[in-house]
């Protein structure tokens, strides 16, 4: 599974982008806008195509999930700590009926011994953060670790294999294809070569 999160500020044409990303093939993708309100977010996914509201995760405002066809909800670290250990207050709120609940990590360990039952995990620094200045990457090998991991960090069409060998069911991206030229051909050239790796 190829996880492709949204650029923290707005890029240039970016639901166009977004739509022929769709298009292209692009299955997940992780609206993460921590400075938008909630009517921003109902204003951004009222401009993508309807028929891909199902690839959607979204990271703030749960809510939306009951006001669209959305693919699930994600959890940052801290959101997953203040609320998890409680879920079904959390959650009786929210219609998940057939929907995904993932979270991020940053330690493995941590994500091995956490109970609760993600559909998958986003794991990051693999490898030097692309978007993020001075992040190093800390390559975790997590082939000990039986539950679907999705590798984030400085992932590009070079190291793709490299990060499933460390044992990851698929790779989370943002840099890769927001801080380039063409971000539709960028995505394009990624998935073949995460295709090939497989």
């Amino acid at each position: 599974m190829i996880v492709l999160i949204a650029p923290e500020e707005d890029v240039l044409n970016e639901i166009g982008l977004l739509n022929k990303l769709f298009h292209n093939g692009l299955e997940c993708f992780h609206l993460r806008k921590p400075l938008k309100s909630y009517q921003q977010h109902v204003e951004y996914l009222n401009q993508i195509d309807i028929k891909y509201h199902n690839k959607i995760v979204v990271h703030d405002h749960h809510k939306l999930i009951n006001e669209y066809n959305l693919k699930g909800i994600h959890f940052q670290e801290q959101k997953r700590i203040d609320h998890i250990d409680n879920p079904g207050q959390y959650f009786k709120p929210l219609n998940m009926f057939g929907k995904t609940i993932s979270s991020s990590f940053h330690d493995p360990e941590v994500l091995a011994d956490c109970e609760f039952e993600f559909d998958y995990h986003l794991l990051s620094p693999i490898f030097n953060s692309i978007s993020k200045q001075g992040y190093q990457g800390q390559g975790f090998d997590v082939n000990h670790i039986d539950k679907y991991i999705i590798g984030m960090g400085g992932i590009n069409s070079k190291n793709i294999s490299k990060t499933l060998q460390l044992g990851y069911k698929g790779i989370g991206i943002l840099g890769a294809i927001w801080n380039t030229k063409d971000p539709v051909n960028s995505f394009i050239t990624l998935k073949q070569s995460y295709n090939q790796s497989q």
